[in-house]
This record gives structure tokens, C-alpha cells and sequence, in this order.
């Protein structure tokens, strides 16, 4: 798998990841709202880790800045 997330995608996706764990510890969030936004965030913070969004993939968007050597 190639990167396809530049920096400021993984900080955007780690912030929101950041965000929606204050919300659910706090209590901000419940229910089937808090299941929804915690699936999300491990979802963000899993691919910010990695550098690698599947669904960039299918849609063809690469926010990486470092082009491939050749």
C-alpha cells in the first residue's frame, strides 16, 4: 500500500478522532450516536497511523505530498 494522506489530513483525522473521545468520556455523546462516532474515530486514527485511506483509493484522491522515485 502506497500513502495517500499528506500531513495535514492525518492531523484533521487525528484531531476529530481526539474530539469524539472527549465527547464519548464525557458523556457528551450516548447510545447508538456514541457506537457511530467511536467506529469513526478508530476508523481515522487507524488509517492517520497508517497513512492509508482505502476510500482515497477507490476514489482516486491522493493528498500525499512525496512523489514515488523512479
Amino acid at each position: 500500500m502506497k500513502p495517500n494522506m499528506g500531513s495535514i489530513d492525518k492531523i484533521l483525522r487525528i484531531a476529530i478522532a481526539t474530539i469524539i473521545a472527549y465527547l464519548y468520556y464525557s458523556g457528551k455523546i450516548t447510545g447508538g450516536m456514541a457506537l457511530g462516532l467511536s467506529i469513526v474515530a478508530i476508523i481515522f486514527a487507524a488509517t492517520s497511523l497508517i497513512g492509508y485511506c482505502p476510500l482515497y483509493a477507490l476514489v482516486g484522491i491522493n493528498t500525499c505530498s512525496v512523489k514515488e522515485r523512479k
